[in-house]
């Protein structure tokens, strides 16, 4: 049962991330920021992460003149994401 959970989601922030992204189509840095009470080097770094394994996408741009970055979860990402879920779901309700 264990074995189904996928390594890249064990941390906190990384659960906080995607379960942000599941739900919201775009989502701005100081939005995941502040929801997960993280700072800015601890978010990017596993921003950075996620988006190496392509689970995310990054869109950089700018808003007048100032920078705005926002992030998606990609359909590879929601997929692996779901089956994290349901593996978690499954040994919880397992152990009942």
């Amino acid at each position: 049962m264990i074995e189904n959970l996928n390594k890249v989601f064990e941390s906190r922030v990384r659960l906080g991330i995607m379960s942000i992204l599941m739900v919201n189509e775009w989502v701005e840095f100081k939005a995941l920021k502040d929801l997960l009470k993280v700072t800015d080097g601890n978010l990017a770094s596993h921003l950075s992460a996620l988006e190496k394994k392509e689970l995310l996408v990054v869109n950089k741009e700018f808003v007048g003149k100032k920078p705005r970055t926002t992030y998606n979860a990609t359909k590879e990402g929601k997929t692996l994401f779901n089956k994290h879920l349901a593996a978690l779901e499954a040994l919880i309700n397992k152990e009942k």
